[in-house]
């Protein structure tokens, strides 16, 4: 599932890179580019979350890294972007974030990572024109 939903972005970044150097002017679609690049990033990013949860007794510092990396990314892309519905969107990732790591700290082997997959996908729908 996973990496359908990481085929989809790829395809998504992809028809976007086309869309954007026919339609608009190279600043625009430089910003835009960005957005695009770090939604694939944080896609990856949940897509390693889900599989380290799924193996948490195996290695829990695999779900603290990768949401140490997912943090990376929003701070990216919060600091190249004015657009409201995706400042909303980071901020939901990054509640959601917040949550999951909080349930790790807690002992909780098996976090809800649902509202950093939820958010995930509507940053990459912002990000998608």
């Amino acid at each position: 599932m996973a990496s359908r939903r990481h085929q989809r972005t790829a395809l998504a970044v992809t028809a976007t890179l086309l869309t954007l150097t026919a339609a608009v002017g190279c600043g625009a679609v430089d910003k835009a580019l960005d957005c695009v690049r770090t939604a694939d990033a944080i896609a990856t990013s949940v897509g390693n979350l889900q599989q380290a949860v799924s193996t948490a007794s195996d290695d829990p510092t695999q779900a603290s890294e990768s949401l140490d990396q997912i943090d990376k990314e929003l701070k990216d892309l919060g600091d190249t972007t004015d657009n409201a519905d995706l400042s909303k969107a980071v901020d939901d990732l990054q509640a959601g974030v917040t949550n999951v790591r909080d349930s790790i700290d807690k002992g909780d082997a098996t976090p809800d990572i649902t509202p950093v997959t939820d958010a995930a996908t509507e940053i990459g729908k912002v990000c998608t024109p």
